[in-house]
């Protein structure tokens, strides 16, 4: 079988599902030209930039980048926790009689 018709078939596999979204004329005019000054079909452009902006979205959401401040309050709660306060003691009653209950 030809590397082409391998890479077609694997090639409509991944790509299974649709997602459709309408634009207004001006983006799609944008959208078309950057995807001929790349010389990529418009499919292949917007799906690179598609997947590009949802790893970019999931890596910020899943990294937390703390200020010099708030890192000494985070560790310097975890050096020196506060005293448990009335409430937090009752919680942890209530959980350990329904535990052992």
């Amino acid at each position: 079988m030809p590397q082409s018709a391998t890479i077609d078939r694997t090639e409509r596999r991944a790509r299974a599902h649709r997602l459709g979204f309408r634009v207004d004329a001006e983006t799609k005019r944008l959208v078309e030209r950057a995807a001929a000054l790349e010389r990529r079909s418009l499919t292949d452009f917007c799906l690179s930039a598609l997947t590009e902006a949802t790893q970019a979205a999931i890596l910020r959401h899943q990294s937390l980048v703390l200020s010099e401040r708030d890192r000494a309050a985070f560790f310097d709660a975890l050096v020196h926790p506060p005293k448990p306060n009335a409430r937090l003691r009752r919680a942890f009653r209530s959980a350990r009689e329904r535990v052992v209950a």
